[in-house]
Order: structure tokens, then sequence, then C-alpha cells
């Protein structure tokens, strides 16, 4: 059952969004129709989303849904690939090559066959395993879907408070949102500080600057139970020690790869659940499957090890890869030095590269530095302060990671260290980089270059 009546090879897409859609479109570009026939599958009603700005969308900030779809279903359809929206593919049959899909709207089920699959299944919001954690009111937010039932679900309740559980990206995220939206946000968090991908020290000027927009952090709390009304609907978020009263609930605590289906398949799955594959986005022991996105784990650059990162950067450039080499061409991605910027409100938050607890895992010895410097010149106006943390391996004064927060100006200058990163450059080399200079958007010296500096001498100091 391979291949197509008329000759032509057929490629089949699970997942109509970044990872899927980019590598149907690529494949498509590399060989037409006559040689390639496409079929994709979406289970959902919207296909070629931004993901990353739902929650600018849940906040206003972006008025029109619409604005995050890049490509409508109907304009890939003009391009020849056969998408299929609202089927939901529920099993893959690797010997036979052919995939089972269920019609969500008419339950109807069939199966079609292929030669090349793709496999962009994507991420799950986490859902705790506790009483109350499906009731109405209770939302996860990882695709347009989600947004719509949670605007929802403001638009029809008439009270004002709501609690955030998690305070990792979507969770600091959505708290803005909802502080935007006119609600009284509470943020119920496991972790010392929020923001857990940044050290506790930088959390914490996280937390200062949330509960300076009026949001109620609460921190080492472990949500134990949602509590019910009489309706059935949420009314409160439980943990060891109190109740927080809650209108609505957006759970913001992280995504699990999506991998259920690829697993039943028997396909090779990695510490982190995301599927494994090589360099050209191969899985691994699949010469004619694919996978990409964040149902995928990638390998980084820096700790040499295999993590799982849900980014739609990340699932763009695996959907390029994944569509050159399907069409006929050859690419590969490397890896990743884990790059991701944030904002809450006008506080930016930026990190690449490895944590302190993620360099002594990994047996790093390390050296770290913390400077405090200003967006741009001190006497120009606006110049706004920063703080940035670096770390540089002991010894070898190779940069490990930078953390940034600060205000207008900060977030996008961890773009110099992720370059950095990606080079293997040292602490020392990274204070020799011919940076862009007037007073208008830097000091003379750059906050990045001066916590190089200061870890270069620490290194120096430290090996002598």
């Amino acid at each position: 059952m391979s291949g197509t009546s008329r000759g032509a090879e057929r490629l089949v897409v699970i997942g109509g969004d970044a990872a899927g859609m980019s590598a149907a479109s690529q494949a498509r570009r590399l060989k037409g129709p006559d040689e390639l026939e496409i079929v994709a599958f979406e289970r959902g009603h919207f296909t070629s989303y931004s993901a990353c700005g739902i929650p600018y969308w849940v906040g206003g900030e972006v008025s029109d849904r619409d604005q995050l779809i890049a490509r409508t279903a109907e304009e890939h359809r003009a391009r020849d690939i056969d998408l299929r929206m609202r089927t939901e593919v529920t099993e893959i049959d690797v010997a036979g090559g052919r995939v089972r899909a269920h019609d969500v709207d008419s339950g109807a089920e069939s199966w079609t066959s292929y030669d090349k699959l793709v496999i962009a299944t994507g991420a799950r919001p986490i859902r705790p395993d506790l009483p109350g954690a499906d009731a109405p009111g209770v939302h996860g937010v990882q695709t347009l879907d989600d947004g719509q039932a949670l605007l929802d679900t403001l638009a029809r309740t008439r009270g004002r408070r709501a609690v955030v559980v998690g305070a990792g990206y979507i969770g600091v995220e959505m708290a803005e949102a909802l502080i935007n939206r006119g609600y009284e946000v509470t943020v119920v968090n496991r972790g010392s500080e929020p923001m857990s991908t940044l050290d506790p020290d930088m959390g914490r000027l996280v937390h200062e600057a949330m509960e300076g927009l009026g949001i109620t952090m609460v921190n080492d709390a472990e949500v134990t139970k949602l509590l019910t009304g009489q309706d059935g609907r949420v009314r409160a978020v439980g943990t060891q020690d109190a109740e927080y009263p809650a209108d609505v609930v957006v759970l913001g605590i992280g995504v699990r790869p999506d991998t259920a289906l690829a697993e039943a398949a028997g396909l090779p799955l990695g510490a982190h659940r995301g599927l494994l594959t090589d360099l050209a986005m191969r899985v691994r022991g699949h010469e004619n499957i694919w996978a990409g996105g964040d149902c995928v784990e990638v390998l980084d650059l820096v700790s040499g090890q295999e993590r799982h990162i849900a980014l739609g950067t990340h699932a763009n450039k695996h959907g390029q890869v994944i569509g050159t080499n399907a069409g006929g061409g050859y690419a590969t991605f490397p890896g990743v030095v884990g790059t991701a910027v944030s904002k809450v409100c006008d506080l930016e938050i930026a990190r690449t590269g490895l944590r302190e607890k993620d360099a002594r895992r990994v047996g790093l010895q390390f050296e770290t530095v913390t400077i405090e410097s200003t967006s741009r010149a001190g006497y120009y106006p606006g110049a706004s302060p920063m703080t940035v943390k670096m770390l540089a391996e002991r010894r070898t004064g190779r940069l490990l990671g930078v953390q940034i927060v600060g205000r207008e100006g900060a977030g996008k200058r961890v773009d110099i260290a992720a370059v950095a990163l990606t080079a293997g450059m040292t602490v020392d080399r990274m204070t020799s980089l011919d940076l862009g200079y007037a007073p208008p958007f830097s000091p003379v010296w750059d906050p990045v270059l001066v916590a190089a500096r200061k870890a270069a001498k620490a290194v120096q100091e430290n090996t002598l």
C-alpha cells in the first residue's frame, strides 16, 4: 500500500503547525505534485500559527486571532498540499507504511499509505494528576484552540480572580496577559523563584518585578488540589498550607512532547520522552520517517546532552531541514545552545547556555560573575538598568551561559552570547568583539562585554 496510482511518492505529515507545514512547504518547493504527493493531517481548527503569540492575543496586545496565522489551510491547498483539518492520526503502522486517521467531526476513520512520513505532533500542556484538574475554568494554553477556549471562559466569567499555576515562560506571560485583562492574579510556583530557566538569584529579579505589577507571587508552594463549586467549575487552587480563590485557572507548568502515537508505533524516545533523530532530523533507525518541532529532543551544543526545548524557532528550522531531505535535497540541524527571551510588561528576561545546576550536572567546573550596567550610555535619556550573569568554564575560559534581566534593550543582547556559545568562544576572546556603539544604543563597553571582562579576570585568577 505504498505510493499512489499515478506513480508519485506520497509524503504524509502528522501535525499542521510550524514544523509540519514548514516541512510540507519546503518539500513542495523542491518537488512538484507529479513527483511528490503531500498529505497533511491537523486535528485542530488552525494551521501554521504562532503559538508564542497566544499570551499577547489573550492579553489584548494582539487584537485579532488571525494575525497569528502565517498561512491558512486554503493557502496550503493552493500549493498542492492536501491538508486535512480536524483530522487526528490515531495510529502509525510502520511495517505497513500507513497511518490511521480519525475525522474529529464525523467520526469516520480511514487509512492512508505513505512512502515518507513526517511526525510533527508538538507538545501538550502538563496537567497535574490532581482532583479538579479537568474542571471547567481550568485551562492549558498550547494551541490556538486552547487560547480561544480561555478567551471564551474569560468572556463568560463574572469574577475577576485568576490563579496561574507555574512560573515558567508560559506562566509568567499568562500572568501578564491576565493583569492586562483586569484580573487579580496570583501565581503559585513550586520553585523558590519564578523562571526556573534562570538561576534563583536572577529569578529573584523577576519575582520583584512581578510583585511590582500587582501580581501576588506564592513560591515554594506545591498545588495539591483544584477545588470546585456546586456547579462543578473551579473555585480555588489548594496547596498544603492555603487556598487561593479562583474564577479561572491557567496551567503554566510546562509541556511534554506529544509522543504517545510514536511510542505506540515503537519509535525511539529519549530521556525526556521526545523522539530521537539524527542530524538530518530522521528518526533513528528509520530511513523514511522524520520528526521535528516540540515532539523531538535536540542536542545541546554546550553540554553535549539531549534536551527537550519547545520553541517555534527550532520547529521552523526543523521543518526546513526535514522538507529539504524529504524533497530529495540535503540539510542538517546541528543543535541548539538554549536561547530564549521573554518579558513581563517592560521587564525583559533572557538566557542562553547553561545555568549553574546544568553545568554541575554534566560535571563542568566554572566561574560565575554578575554585573550591573545600563542599556545606553548613562548620560543618555532613557538609559535603564540591566543585570547580566555569566558562566565560564574554569581553566579554559569557555563561555558556558548568560542570563540577562533588565528593561528596554536588555533582552536581545543575549544574542551576542548565543553566537559566542555557538562559536565556542572563550570569555577572553569575547572582550574583543567589535560590537556597534553609539550613546543611544549602548555604553562604550556593552554590558555583555563588561560581564565577559569580569569573567575572564575570574578565570585567570583561579588558574594561577
